[in-house]
């Protein structure tokens, strides 16, 4: 009775947290859009006060989904491989997706913004182009809330240009524009051969990847492991078959053999004894045991390839951050200091990987493996993170953007920067919606398409990462989704546990989700037209 009154007191309390954290979010959230509102209409004039308001809302509402989906299936592996807390990954994304966002996001905005639908010498109303980019909002926020339910993990890029095409096609067909010079055709071919390239690349980098860690690493760790396991039954079996042999003695043999065993005894645990000096066969029967014992080096792969492996990803991490990132800060690095900055910074992290692997060397082989990987993963979570935040952010805030240049300008053309506080308050909704509508798409990402673990996220999450931001660098809005999952099915197809049933309802969604998110555009934008 006692322990069902207690197990029932610290269920309540659960709930209570659970409703405690869940008001602050949503009060975060509420006050964060106020004020952005408030500054939003002196930053756009007052033009068309209730247009922009709406326009907030749509915005906000499609980076609560992008948090919801996009984000979460960032960190379904780290979540799925125990790596990470939800909470956890809540801290990584507010500081890492927005950094991306604001340091590294520039070339994909204007992708989104200026990169698909071309209106360079169109005679148009500002505001047929900002229902474009409402509607886009709205349908790709409905498609992603969609598909966050059902636990798919979309792509954010291929709902948000879904949507600007639907919406743009509608706005030709209705004021008798030419569609095909209306929407850049080749950009769009460019972005969906990207689409089809980049879940392949990142399954084929996370194979060769995570086959060489497996190789290297796992299946060592598990050689050497079966190894001393089978030597210590070996061992024991020997104590036994031992035991009896000196019980089937005379006692005159038993006295004569137990004081060699004496003497064997004081002997054996000095470092520098003598094994010719070993006058019992039981002793030397030991030292056979334990000679073959110390010719596995258990630890060999934990002090040799997991501080080059951390090496290696750390540069590449160190890569992003300053030829992607920083570089948009003019720190005034020439390439050389830069390359000298990332193989200080490579040096650095094999030496403290290594002196961290020989601080583990007397624990368990399988928890200090998980462990090491684990501190790895976090480091490639916040790097994939920042790339996700330049790809994937870039595109939710991209349409916002030109709708708020419009608003303030009343021009098409207008190429302001956007504002920090816009890059902040979506940040906030993003991960709002990462806490209320991400838990069934970090279960898809991080259990259910293969099985986790510290290693295989880091494979999964470095490689999305690089590939992520290899697209970034040339302003192609890539779906990192995809890129992901292709990570995560090729760890699938070296552990030979990929589910492959579940790549159906996903694929499925993927092929819908531009067509879906652009027939919702054009109701959408039929109906801004008709209450505007």
């Amino acid at each position: 009775m006692f322990s069902k009154r207690k197990l029932s007191m610290a269920q309540t309390q659960s709930s209570a947290n659970l409703k405690l954290i869940n008001t602050v979010f949503a009060a975060m959230l509420v006050s964060m859009v106020g004020y952005f509102i408030y500054w939003g209409l002196g930053y756009t004039h007052y033009n068309h006060s209730g247009l922009f308001i709406l326009a907030t809302f749509f915005g906000v509402f499609m980076a609560f989904n992008v948090g919801g989906n996009d984000i979460a299936n960032s960190f379904g592996t780290s979540v799925g491989s125990g790596t990470l807390t939800i909470p956890q990954a809540l801290l990584i994304a507010a500081v890492f997706e927005v950094s991306g966002a604001v340091i590294a996001g520039g070339e994909v905005t204007d992708t989104i913004r200026k990169g698909i639908v071309d209106l360079n010498g169109m005679h148009l109303d500002p505001m047929q182009f900002v229902f474009i980019m409402m509607s886009a909002l709205l349908a790709a926020a409905l498609w992603l809330l969609f598909a966050s339910h059902k636990g798919l993990p979309v792509s954010t890029t291929h709902a948000i240009i879904g949507g600007i095409v639907g919406s743009a096609l509608c706005m030709a067909t209705l004021n008798g524009v030419d569609s095909v010079a209306l929407i850049q055709w080749d950009k769009l071919g460019e972005i969906a051969l990207s689409w089809i390239l980049s879940p392949v690349l990142g399954g084929i980098v996370s194979y060769l990847l995570f086959s060489r860690i497996k190789k290297n690493v796992l299946d060592y760790n598990s050689w050497a492991g079966n190894t001393l396991k089978g030597i210590k039954l070996e061992k024991k079996a020997y104590k036994e078959e031992h035991r009896q042999f000196f019980e089937a003695l005379s006692e005159s043999e038993k006295v004569e053999y137990a004081t060699k065993m004496a003497h064997d005894a004081q002997i054996y645990d000095e470092p520098d004894f003598d094994p010719e000096e070993l006058q019992s066969e039981y002793y030397r029967g030991l030292h056979r045991f334990d000679s073959r014992k110390g010719e596995v080096d258990s630890y060999k792969a934990l002090h040799s390839w997991v501080p080059f492996i951390a090496s290696v990803g750390g540069m590449m991490i160190a890569v992003m951050l300053i030829f992607k990132g920083l570089k948009n800060l003019h720190l005034g690095m020439s390439n050389v200091n830069s390359f000298l900055t990332i193989f200080m910074i490579g040096a650095a992290i094999w030496m403290g990987t290594f002196v961290f692997a020989k601080s583990l060397k007397r624990k368990d082989l399988d928890k200090s493996t998980f462990q090491m990987f684990s501190w790895m993963q976090v480091f490639t979570a916040c790097g994939f993170a920042f790339s996700h935040g330049a790809n994937d952010i870039a595109n939710a805030i991209g349409p916002f953007a030109a709708i708020m240049d419009v608003l303030r300008t009343n021009s098409i053309t207008a190429q302001n920067a956007v504002p920090p506080i816009a890059m902040l308050t979506f940040g906030i909704a993003l991960i709002v919606g990462l806490w209320f509508v991400g838990k069934e798409v970090i279960k898809t990402v991080g259990t259910s398409l293969a099985e986790m673990h510290p290693a295989s996220g880091f494979s999964a999450e470095l490689s999305a990462a690089a590939v992520v931001m290899a697209a970034s660098f040339m302003g192609l809005p890539v779906s990192s989704t995809h890129i992901l999952v292709g990570a995560v099915l090729g760890i699938g197809l070296v552990n030979r546990n990929a589910n492959w049933k579940l790549m159906k309802p996903i694929g499925l969604a993927w092929v819908i989700t531009l067509p879906a998110a652009a027939v919702l555009s054009v109701v959408s934008y039929l109906v801004l037209q008709a209450v505007f």
